[in-house]
């Protein structure tokens, strides 16, 4: 996602336990009535909502780089790149770095018209955030997430493994929170999604950058 920090609003938290389908409707009536400063967005992450700023220029880079080359791979078909819009799948909202769907998106639009429901999304991308929370968001959290929604594909492309990597992630179990299959490459190799109407898109240097050296 393009945040650089991690902000958990515990104030919106009931202070005793809650039946989850109660927490969830808390927390996403607080979601709705937010109003953040300029430059700042919130998701709901696995029972919190977090609030981050807009991410610096090289995940911004990475992140533009990669929608502008699927746009022209799924050109003239019937799904389409998207940044900057709410995923929504029941009560939990994500704001992907990039994600596919379909290009006529509006059959998606959730009845509130906050977002897309998470069904329509073949897709998403995550630039991982530097800090350890952004780091465990993108990298632990929002792959649980993600995996219970049911996204087909994730990819995590990752200035802080190593180097720098790329994880495409495939087969979600939602029951488990977890992705069946996991494929993890170092800067300059190229990751192939392997399904979807990504079928055959290739991210490699020219979106990540070298190996990194530092």
């Amino acid at each position: 996602m393009t945040a650089l920090a991690h902000e958990t609003l515990e104030a919106v938290m009931p202070k005793v336990a809650t039946p989850p389908s109660d927490l969830d409707d808390v927390l996403w009536q607080a979601w709705k009535a937010m109003e953040l400063p300029e430059g700042y967005h919130a998701e709901i992450v696995e029972g919190f909502i977090e609030v981050s700023p807009t991410g610096r220029y090289s995940h911004g880079r990475i992140a533009n780089r990669l929608r502008d080359r699927l746009v022209v791979f799924l050109a003239r078909g019937e799904f389409a790149a998207f940044q900057d819009m709410n995923v929504i799948h029941k009560h939990k909202v994500w704001i992907p770095d990039v994600f596919i769907a379909a290009e006529d998106a509006e059959e998606h639009v959730t009845e509130d018209g906050l977002g897309v429901s998470a069904t329509a999304v073949q897709l998403i991308v995550e630039v991982v955030s530097p800090g350890k929370d952004g780091i465990e968001r993108d990298r632990s959290r929002k792959r649980r997430a993600y995996a219970r929604a049911g996204i087909p594909v994730y990819v995590i492309v990752d200035d802080y493994d190593g180097h720098g990597t790329v994880s495409l992630l495939t087969g979600p179990v939602p029951a488990e929170a977890r992705y069946a299959s996991e494929v993890r490459m170092p800067y300059g190799t190229e990751v192939v999604v392997p399904e979807g109407p990504a079928k055959g898109f290739a991210i490699g240097e020219e979106i990540t950058g070298p190996l990194l050296t530092s």
